[in-house]
């Protein structure tokens, strides 16, 4: 699935628009046990209640293509005959009706679903009538060729609220709110099938992290039996460490702004053509940056072979899982420096007398704790000579 037909599901997800008319699902204990089960009927809610119930259930397409949804591909042995195929297909076929099959995925999912304290498991049905769109892009609602039948999981972590403090208008009285059972929003989810070139197909499932450091594996061995692509954190902690152990020295401030500020442009031109297709880089691609900077032919090899050998011969990384688009930071030991976006070019390194120094071009509105200061040159007459350096007081 891609951006636009994520967005094009997302829309679905308002009690207005979709045809959810109900919810199903249980209530796990910490001891990994159902304490209830439900079937809530969204109709007979009152409206403001089933509206944050879609909201709840929508944040599970929410998030970047690549980082936190993830595009998942059955095997032709998976969808000709695999239990874990079946089930979904049973749910889906029956509208969430199958009690059975409901209380096969119950078994299913509560094992493998590592999460500390309660949580719901949330799972809804929905038939999408696609209208046809031409190639101009319009939408001919009456033209509808492709009924699109489809489920969603989304477990939502269940948390307590802290004590508070409320102010009662009509009463005009203060009163203690106790604590409640509140309903997070999902940290892990799923769509099956995908919705692919806006049709239906059974071969693909939407999964969705909302830590991108932790993807639940052992989820989507359990549901999907199939391995999940390296968390976007871990892609990104790994790629930095390939890169750091194949320049060696040569891995200096000005390759890591040219090699950041150049997957920032394919980020933006990526953007500016509206391609609903995520964009990927290849190592070979990040090679010709590294070629670009200067690097020496043997460390560029290394760094290729190197990602091919850990992330595979078709490894092909989404930029935005490598570098941050709105963050520049450097960080020593003792001091961290926070660069507004596209400004590296402030900062320089130089080594003087032997020692290292970063530089940071400061020409004017220069604070300290809040209080504007100046900088003057250290010949300067007017400078206090508490404020001058030891070199320049020799001088």
């Amino acid at each position: 699935m891609n951006e636009k037909e994520i967005a094009e599901i997302r829309r679905r997800f308002r009690a207005d628009r979709g045809s959810i008319t109900h919810v199903r699902g249980c209530y796990v204990s910490e001891q990994k046990e159902i304490v209830a089960q439900f079937d809530q009927s969204l109709t007979l809610m009152p409206q403001e209640e089933a509206e944050k119930m879609m909201a709840v259930l929508k944040k599970t397409l929410s998030g970047t293509l690549g980082k936190n949804l993830m595009n998942l591909s059955f095997s032709t042995a998976q969808v000709v005959d695999s239990d874990e195929h079946r089930l979904l297909m049973d749910l889906r076929d029956s509208k969430l009706e199958d009690e059975n099959a409901v209380q096969r995925f119950f078994e299913t999912v509560i094992p493998a679903v590592m999460m500390e304290g309660t949580y719901l498991i949330l799972l809804c049905h929905d038939t999408y009538d696609v209208p046809f769109r031409s190639k101009d892009g319009q939408k001919l609602e009456d033209a509808s060729d492709e009924i699109f039948s489809y489920i969603m999981c989304s477990i939502c972590p269940v948390k307590m609220t802290k004590p508070a403090l409320c102010y009662h208008i009509p009463d005009n009285q203060f009163r203690s709110l106790p604590p409640d059972w509140l309903v997070s929003p999902p940290q892990v989810g799923f769509l099956f099938p995908a919705f692919d070139d806006r049709s239906t197909n059974l071969y693909g499932a939407l999964y969705y992290t909302r830590d991108t450091a932790v993807s639940q594996e052992e989820l989507a061995q359990a549901v999907f039996h199939m391995e999940l692509p390296m968390p976007a954190q871990e892609q990104k902690e790994t790629f930095q460490e390939i890169l750091t152990q194949s320049l060696a020295e040569d891995c200096s401030y000005d390759v890591l702004q040219t090699v950041h500020d150049r997957l920032c442009q394919r980020m933006e031109e990526h953007k500016e053509t509206r391609d609903p297709e995520p964009l990927t880089v290849s190592p070979k691609e990040v090679g010709g940056m590294l070629l670009d900077c200067g690097i020496d032919d043997g460390q560029v090899a290394a760094f290729e072979e190197k990602c091919e050998e850990v992330f595979g011969t078709e490894a092909a990384f989404s930029p935005q899982n490598l570098v941050e688009k709105k963050r520049w930071e450097i960080h020593t030991p003792d001091v961290s420096i926070r660069v507004a976006p596209g400004r590296g070019d402030l900062v320089q390194t130089r080594i003087i007398d032997g020692a290292r120094y970063i530089l940071i071009r400061a020409e004017e509105g220069v604070e300290v704790n809040g209080v504007a200061i100046q900088i003057r040159p250290e010949n300067d007459p007017s400078l206090p000579e508490t404020g001058k350096t030891e070199d320049s007081t020799q001088k």
